[in-house]
């Protein structure tokens, strides 16, 4: 065996054992402080109490690991996918605000409350307002999305298109929980806003077409005066994504793949173009734009708003985005923060090019929204006031 190949082999090795190392540590952590926040820390509970609620987390943690891999591995098991889903937004709660409440309990001690007394009320409002926010997110998450309305200046926008209104769905995230009646739901709420543009901007579903059929197939009735187009967003490409285009078609929609389109209305015209998302080697800016009459207003459909930096570089007047879910589950949106240039609502990246990110019209893994609502989006597109 040769150096290379010795290098190699530890290689292989060392990477598998690094990464268990720190989904463990990370699981510890997101386990570890609850249990220790609600059960000890000098509560002084009774045994019973400590035993049993060291029992159960013991379960949930060695069971967690297995439901994710049944529920999003190769066997793709909606009834683990749901139950291990719900687990990591559970207990990404409980973590959360075992944090908040161990600094709390810093100013209970300041205040001159000793324990157990200390340790009782911090435990006991960790596990209240976790069991209330977990019980509103899930309704915030299940529920239709509420219309968010905005208006968007755009100063090469012509006269034409003055008013127009785009209606944006995105993250819709069809997965293990049957949600088509909540679908149905969506789109009578879109049809009602009568829009001339529906974008979907990807993540539509988790899982096959044929897994997913029942839930995409209200997306056929929804109606656009002008144009229904759809991109796809980093979640097609964990399966089968070419065949969502396809299906995407089948239902009517215009499937935007590095192409554009050029919409009329009273003699005026709008460039609306797509691109892959940011994870596919095929995502290609420069084509989808091609041919385009430079003097032409364009909006632009990218499902990572990380991508605008390739639209302020080819002039794109705005771009519409989701990805992000707003964070989703209150602190998250930190994190996404660090990958993305915004998290949600309009924003300014150069001087002609505006981003607009969705937070979302469904949710993904956990069925849970925390500080996050999800939105059905109207942006009406305007001239400047002179």
């Amino acid at each position: 065996m040769s150096a290379g190949e010795v290098v190699e082999t530890r290689r292989s090795f060392v990477r598998p054992l690094v990464f268990s190392l720190v989904i463990f540590t990370i699981l510890g952590l997101l386990f570890g402080l609850p249990w220790w926040t609600l059960l000890f820390s000098e509560a002084q509970w009774p045994v019973a109490v400590r035993a049993g609620g060291s029992v159960v987390f013991g379960v949930w943690l060695a069971s967690f690991p297995v439901l994710m891999y049944l529920g999003h591995g190769s066997r793709r098991l909606d009834w683990a996918a749901r139950i291990g889903d719900t687990t990591l937004g559970i207990v990404w709660v409980l973590f959360t605000w075992a944090l908040i409440g161990n600094v709390f309990r810093l100013g209970l001690d300041l205040a001159g409350v000793a324990d157990p007394l200390r340790s009782r009320v911090v435990a006991i409002g960790v596990l209240a307002v976790a069991l209330v926010l977990c019980l509103w997110g899930y309704a915030e998450a299940m529920r239709v999305p509420r219309v968010r309305r905005v208006e968007v200046t755009i100063p090469r926008l012509s006269e034409g298109f003055d008013g127009t209104k785009v209606v944006i769905l995105t993250d819709t995230h069809y997965g293990p929980i049957n949600r088509a009646r909540w679908m149905a739901r969506v789109a009578e709420v879109v049809n009602g806003l009568e829009p001339d543009i529906v974008c979907h901007t990807g993540d539509i579903a988790d899982g096959s077409v044929a897994q997913r059929r029942e839930q995409a197939a209200p997306l056929a009735a929804i109606r656009a005066r002008l144009a229904r187009t759809y991109v796809t967003g980093n979640h097609e490409y964990f399966g089968e994504a070419q065949r969502w285009v396809e299906h995407m078609r089948e239902l009517g929609w215009e499937a935007m793949q590095n192409r554009h389109l050029v919409l009329s209305n009273q003699g005026d015209q709008l460039v609306l173009a797509g691109v892959d998302d940011a994870t596919a080697s095929s995502s290609d800016l420069k084509a989808a734009l091609s041919g385009v009459d430079p003097e032409l207003p364009v909006l632009l459909l990218a499902h990572q708003p990380k991508q605008v930096g390739h639209a302020v570089a080819s002039g794109v007047d705005i771009q519409i985005s989701g990805h992000t879910h707003g964070g989703q589950i209150w602190p998250f949106h930190l994190l996404v923060k660090l990958d993305q240039p915004a998290v949600q609502g309009l924003s300014r990246h150069s001087e002609r090019t505006q981003l607009y990110t969705s937070r979302g019209t469904g949710f993904w893994g956990p069925p849970l929204r925390i500080f996050a609502p999800s939105e059905i989006s109207l942006l009406i597109l305007r001239r400047p006031i002179n």
